[in-house]
């Protein structure tokens, strides 16, 4: 039944309390007040609320309701003149009578002359005579099928009817409906479920069909849900003419969700209860942007423990659209709406725009990024309608709505989220019409579903995205592939990045976002298609900001033209976990206006400024690709990885480990090193290395305690599947990479957390020996060390470096072997000099802190960062030039490293 509009509700209005005014409405005369009531919104009272329910009362006597609609309204009325707050609390009093699916969201009081209208779940009141109702009757939007409600992404009713959807999940799969059916199934309760509180349905058709018409035992509830599914799919012209009526006015869906026979679902009287509760959720509260993914995840078990964990965020997801295709559109229209001359016709023109625009997430799973897309879209769609309509009569408003799903596309390798995004589409369509509908008071639905968006299951890498829309139709890219790292990926995956990466000269370790990154940029050659991906900030650094932006820029000709640089991508739910991300929006448009996107913290807000250019580092600086050098393209020392053991172990010792050891071993003493990596040098761990490489062959025959190490050593490499590692069990007393050196070291850690402003450093004497995961500079002066500590080095190191994690990953041949050193006077570099030794002097100060102690971001001592900061003065007055932030300081040794190589290029 379609819903009245609102302006023929408020002429009803005016009616009903007209003839009502002068009735004495004693308590006899109340079912016809409310059967008129009711009427008023187009509403059947006989079947959706009875009156003179019997309930137990607080306290347990018998009570009777007036007049109760099961989970939406309770009424209690009262004779003329009675206390209304009386009232109230005795309708208050029947709650603990009622079952949880029949509270009320609404207690209505009234003494036939005076109302008052209290909202439970927001916790509000209205109060209003009868003859103000007309002024007041979109309170009773919940009635009509109008009610507003403001769709929370955080609501909790979207997690309670993810579990409540998981549990009857689970019982339907433990009697044996699985696969294809359940997921089907389950789609369509959710569809269903969302009609019966959004005016898809008459309000709670659904769910007072299963409550009144179904046995509580729930043994013929599959057969009416079969009945339901297959009446929606028959146009009411149609079906049989001794149909059942209840299930008759059920309306005409289409869209072929209902169209598929799925096998019998049996049910019990927990199954039933089960539903009938998540019936009772407001489900006109929904986000399906938020559902979609939690009810996708209540399939998985060990999902749901952390339910809520793995939905993108509406304002992360904002990050993508504003500035890809959002903005421009919002600044179009401003422009539009203020013309002076053709207006009418620049606006009829840019509305046709909104209706040609076609979009496609290639990676969509639910569809979160097309329904806030599609969302925004029909938000502005409203504002060019209401000013097209400006002083008009409206009138049809179904002919001026223009937008809808099927300009969306969209590629999933997981059927039921495939299937998901496809109805959670409709649901948003369904929700903006209702916003239409009390825009302009008049009801618009789109029933039966006449278009249906293009949601395509199948692998994304694989397909040819040109068979699910053609590169002439579409106008823009949009997504949040899978965060897969390099060493993570499935052997599937792999198989499927490699397929891609053909084209690439070098692929090396690509992340699997890379694979959407370019099919995409593939796709939209030749074409004016804009894209905004996100992915892990990886792709931007390192290694593959070389191999794969090398590809994308110089031989399909891309151009970014905004972006996000890192920052955590995270959600307020249960569970969460951080990933460090970036958006990257690009196209093979030149010439198109830049803004970048930087964040002071990575977990804070962004700020945006224009730039001139985005290089694939996401930095305002040139299009410089970093490659790995052997050699240091300064005049400075080598820095050299550390020792590598391969040992199983069997040579890396604690402290107490190499005690207990030299008492059983007192010959072995003078062969145990301090062994310092990352871990050692930063948090202040001391592990030593039995070095036995230069050991005599006498006298390591008189330990017999290292020979069984030894011994240890060579039968775990001759075990390993390496080749190179099993070569080496032919020198069991070697380590596997000997990078030993009986000299002074520098000694810098591989990786490092990225929340330190300074890479922690320091200088270790003989016999120290630097492990893998440290790298070493021989005899490094403490003007090397002022510039490895410097800001300026530090933010090449973010830029260039890869991460691990969300850690800093450091390299020598492509963060230090690339970096520009300063060319100082001699007062300069005795001025970094001596700031260098002030930090290692104030760093002396506290013993017994460790260096994670000292660089701990909420912990470093201020006289530790005057050092550095002094020490910065000092670096930058070498380069003669003063720096505001680090992106200064990268975009100036760009400059600096362009120059250097051009001139090492003409010598």
């Amino acid at each position: 039944m379609a819903l009245l509009s609102w302006n023929e509700i408020r002429a009803r209005a005016i009616k009903f309390s007209k003839e009502w005014e002068n009735e004495t409405s004693e308590h006899a005369e109340a079912k016809s007040f409310w059967d008129d009531f009711f009427n008023v919104f187009g509403i059947s009272r006989r079947r959706v609320a009875t009156f003179e329910k019997s309930v137990k009362k607080t306290g347990g006597e018998q009570g009777f309701v007036d007049l109760l609609w099961k989970g939406v309204l309770l009424v209690e009325h009262k004779s003329k003149g009675k206390d209304l707050e009386k009232a109230y609390r005795q309708a208050k009093d029947y709650f603990p009578g009622l079952k949880e699916a029949e509270l009320p969201k609404y207690i209505l009081v009234s003494d036939f002359e005076n109302f008052v209208l209290y909202d439970l779940d927001e916790g509000g009141e209205r109060r209003f005579t009868l003859s103000q109702f007309p002024q007041n009757i979109e309170l009773f939007g919940f009635i009509a099928g109008y009610q507003k409600q403001e769709i929370k992404e955080q609501d909790p009713v979207n997690i309670h009817a993810a579990e409540k959807m998981g549990e009857l999940h689970d019982k339907l799969k433990t009697i044996g409906y699985t696969g294809y059916d359940l997921e089907v199934f389950l789609v369509r309760l959710l569809f269903c479920l969302f009609a019966d509180d959004t005016g898809i349905f008459e309000k709670n058709l659904f769910r007072d069909y299963i409550d009144e018409e179904t046995r509580k035992d729930g043994s013929d509830l599959g057969f009416h849900l079969a009945g339901i599914f297959e009446t929606l799919n028959i146009p009411v012209g149609e079906r049989a003419t001794n149909i059942d009526e209840n299930l008759n006015q059920f309306p005409y869906v289409n869209g072929s969700l209902f169209a598929d026979r799925l096998g019998f679902a049996t049910f019990d009287s927990e199954m039933r209860d089960l539903l009938l509760e998540s019936s009772a959720l407001d489900w006109g509260r929904i986000s399906p942007a938020v559902f979609g993914s939690l009810f996708q995840s209540v399939m998985d078990a060990e999902q749901r423990r952390t339910l809520g964990a793995h939905y993108t965020s509406e304002e992360n997801i904002l990050k993508v659209i504003k500035p890809l295709f959002l903005d421009d559109l919002w600044d179009e229209f401003e422009k539009i709406k203020n013309a002076r001359s053709r207006r009418n016709e620049k606006l009829n023109d840019f509305h046709e725009k909104l209706a040609s625009l076609r979009f496609l997430d290639p990676a969509c799973g639910c569809g979160n990024f097309l329904i806030i897309a599609y969302r925004e879209l029909r938000l502005l769609e409203l504002e060019v309608i209401r000013e097209q309509l400006r002083g008009q009569m409206t009138l049809d408003i179904d002919l001026w709505v223009k937008i809808d799903v099927d300009q969306f596309y969209g590629i999933e390798i997981d059927e039921f989220a495939s299937q998901i995004a496809q109805v959670a589409l409709w649901l948003i369509d369904h929700q903006m019409n209702m916003k239409i509908s009390n825009e302009f008071g008049e009801y618009f639905v789109r029933l039966p579903l006449r278009k249906r968006p293009h949601i395509v299951h199948g692998n994304a890498l694989q397909l040819d995205w040109e068979s699910v829309v053609p590169k002439s139709e579409l106008s823009y890219i949009l997504g949040n592939p899978p965060f897969v790292g390099s060493s993570l990926m499935t052997k599937e995956q792999k198989n499927d990045l490699v397929a891609v990466t053909k084209g690439l000269k070098k692929a090396g370790h690509l992340d699997f976002v890379a694979g959407w990154y370019i099919k995409a940029a593939e796709y939209i050659r030749f074409t004016k298609i804009q894209v905004g991906l996100v992915s892990t900030n990886s792709v931007c650094q390192g290694e593959q900001a070389l191999n794969l932006w090398k590809y994308l820029m110089y031989q399909l000709d891309v151009e970014i033209h905004f972006a996000h640089q890192t920052f955590q991508w995270t959600n307020e739910a249960r569970g969460k976990a951080a990933v460090y991300c970036v958006i990257v929006g690009f196209s093979c448009i030149k010439g198109l206006p830049k803004t970048l996107f930087s964040y002071p913290h990575i977990k804070g807000e962004p700020t945006s400024k224009p730039v001139n250019m985005i290089n694939q580092y996401l930095l305002d600086a040139p299009t410089i690709f970093i490659e790995s050098r052997r050699s240091p393209i300064s005049n400075v020392p080598p820095m050299i990885w550390g020792s590598k053991a391969t040992d199983g172990g069997n040579y890396i010792f604690t402290e107490e480990e190499m005690m207990d050891f030299i008492a059983k071993e007192p010959l072995s003493k003078k062969y145990f090193r301090p062994w310092i990596g990352a871990h050692e040098l930063i948090n202040g761990y001391q592990r030593y290395c039995l070095y036995i490489a230069d050991c005599p062959p006498t006298e390591l025959r008189k330990m017999p305690h290292v020979i069984e190490r030894v011994e240890a050593v060579k039968q775990m490499r001759l075990e390993s599947r390496a080749a190179s590692t099993r070569k080496w069990a032919d020198y069991p007393t070697r380590l596997r990479q000997d990078q030993v050196i009986d000299e002074d070291i520098l000694i810098i850690p591989a990786v490092s957390s990225e929340n330190r402003k300074f890479i922690p450093m320091g200088y270790f004497e003989p016999p120290t020996i630097c492990t893998n995961a440290a790298f070493q500079v021989i005899n490094a002066d403490k003007y090397l060390f002022g510039i490895l500590n410097s800001s300026m080095h530090m933010a090449w190191m973010r830029t260039v470096c890869g991460r691990l994690k969300g850690d800093y990953r450091y390299s020598n041949t492509l963060v230090y072997n690339n970096f520009i050193f300063p060319e100082p006077t001699e007062k300069q570099k005795s001025d970094i000099e001596k700031n260098a030794q002030k930090i290692l002097d104030v760093r002396g100060k506290y013993a017994g802190s460790t260096l994670a102690d000292l660089y701990d971001p909420l912990a470093t001592p201020p006289d530790l960062l005057k050092a550095h900061n002094d020490l910065d003065r000092s670096v930058e007055k070498a380069y003669g030039k003063t720096f505001k932030t680090d992106e200064d300081r990268v975009a100036f040794l760009f400059e600096k490293y362009q120059e250097k190589v051009r001139s090492e290029m003409t010598k």
